[in-house]
């Protein structure tokens, strides 16, 4: 899952738990954030087999410490922790359970579409339902997913600027686009360390384009 996980962030972010867009764009993705640095200090391991799956030709082998469920669990748990600490008494406890479950809520889609490379405990009892492997069906479901997310935050959210609107929808568009490249074209990553660099700054850069439309102008205050 790439694109995908976002539906999470745009859907769980309304006015009521004023958490902010780029705050949730970080924690849907927080277990890719950590397994990029893991990667490239060697504490996790990927390797690059052309074929593995219809989508992925990545072979994500040992991830014990980001994506087992376990690992999952604890880093939800981390995550509404420190963001408990450093927003304070502007952080409701139910912002907290929101933030843990937009990281957990990564674990849950991985699973969909992963090959059975998911451990439960450590690196043993492997899970994925291999949507990967049917590579028409995985794209359908990223975009869908990503579609619903946004119009439910649309919905959800009083955005009185039509170019804060329109930001949103071209920013959806070139997610698609960017899924689009991912599930069809261009050349398979050379290695391990250009897979997690890759990702670490794609996920960086979205984060910091939610930061800028997550932002509310004092006009709309």
């Amino acid at each position: 899952m790439f694109v995908g996980h976002y539906s999470v962030a745009f859907a769980a972010k309304s006015e009521r738990n004023e958490i902010p867009l780029w705050v949730l764009f970080v924690a849907v993705q927080l277990l890719d954030f950590l397994w990029a640095p893991f990667v490239l200090l060697g504490i996790e391991k990927v390797r690059i087999v052309p074929g593995i799956t219809a989508t992925s030709p990545l072979d994500l082998y040992y991830m014990p410490y980001t994506h087992s469920l376990v690992g999952a669990l604890v880093w939800s748990m981390l995550a509404a922790l420190v963001y408990k600490l450093v927003r304070g008494a502007r952080a409701s406890s139910s912002a907290a359970l929101i933030v843990a479950l937009a990281v957990f809520s990564h674990w849950i889609l991985d699973l969909i579409v992963h090959r059975p490379d998911l451990a439960i405990y450590d690196d043993t009892l492997k899970v994925g339902f291999g949507l990967w492997n049917y590579r028409g069906v995985e794209f359908a479901v990223e975009i869908a997913l990503l579609v619903i997310g946004i119009v439910v935050y649309l919905k959800r959210n009083i955005i009185k600027s039509a170019g804060r609107k329109i930001g949103i929808v071209v920013f959806g568009v070139f997610l698609i686009l960017v899924q689009t490249q991912t599930t069809f074209g261009g050349r398979p990553l050379s290695s391990d360390r250009v897979v997690a660099i890759t990702a670490l700054t794609f996920y960086t850069l979205f984060a910091g384009v939610a930061f800028f439309l997550g932002k509310t102008p004092r006009r709309e205050s």
